[in-house]
Parts: structure tokens; C-alpha cells; sequence
């Protein structure tokens, strides 16, 4: 079902302070920048390497305000990993099987993610205590 670790989302105070750490630190590229306003934040992808099931990222993640759910995260965790994301070659298709697990869906349908994505998340009580996002890559 997985074939990959698409992201390790990272929720920061300053995305503008964390790309630059990230580009000097471990000479990671930024390839996509989106404000999401459906999240709640603004975000940053760094590329990490590409491999045969896609690409690997590092996801920078800045609350748009503190009443979202990244900023409820900082202001509750602080700084740091926020979620993992896996990539599946069917969102839709992966929400079923893993549903029908007994897991539950935060999402009841793909929605829009970061660069022309579809995404789900899973409840991380269900999943040992981790958010976890599926990403199926866009269509080329």
C-alpha cells in the first residue's frame, strides 16, 4: 500500500527562519511554497531525494493563526515533527482498505494538498499516537 515516506511534516513559529536551517544545515532545496487556507498555514517543501515510488520532502509547516490546528500543536507540543506522511498510488482507494481496519479517517474524502496532491489524514490514536497523511501524487 505504502511506497514511500512522502513528507515528515515539521510545524514551526517562523517558516522563513526554518527554510533557512534547513537549506544551509542540510543543503535541501525548497521546491513548492503555498499558503493553505483550508489548514491553516503556510508551508514550505524542501526536496529531500526522489526515488521509484516519487519524490521525499521535508514539510515546514507556520500556523496561519493560533486557533488552527498547527498552532494549537505549537502552542500545546511546540516546535517539531507534526505528522508523516506516506505515499499511496490510490488516496481514495487507501482510505477504504485502511477504514475498513478499523482505523479512523479524519478526512471523509481526499482533499487538496500541497503541490496538486490528494490527501487524507488517519486519527493518531489509531496509528500508535502519530498523525499520519496519505499523499497521492498528481497526475503528470
Amino acid at each position: 500500500m505504502f511506497m514511500r515516506i512522502d513528507h515528515v511534516g515539521i510545524a514551526c513559529h517562523d517558516l522563513e527562519e526554518k527554510i533557512a536551517l534547513f537549506e544551509q544545515t542540510f543543503e535541501l532545496t525548497v521546491v513548492a511554497r503555498e499558503v493553505n487556507e483550508e489548514q491553516g498555514v503556510k508551508e514550505a517543501m524542501l526536496h529531500i531525494a526522489d526515488g521509484n515510488g516519487g519524490g521525499s520532502y521535508i514539510q515546514l509547516l507556520e500556523p496561519l493563526g493560533p486557533d488552527t490546528p498547527v498552532g494549537k500543536f505549537l502552542a500545546k507540543r511546540g516546535e517539531g515533527v507534526h505528522h508523516v506522511a506516506f505515499g499511496v498510488p490510490d488516496v481514495a482507494e487507501a482510505m477504504r482498505e485502511i477504514g475498513g481496519k478499523g482505523v479512523r479517517l479524519l478526512d471523509e474524502k481526499p482533499r487538496h494538498g500541497t503541490m496538486g496532491s490528494s490527501i487524507a489524514f488517519l486519527h493518531p490514536k489509531d496509528v500508535g499516537g502519530m498523525l499520519t497523511e496519505l499523499v497521492q501524487a498528481p497526475k503528470h
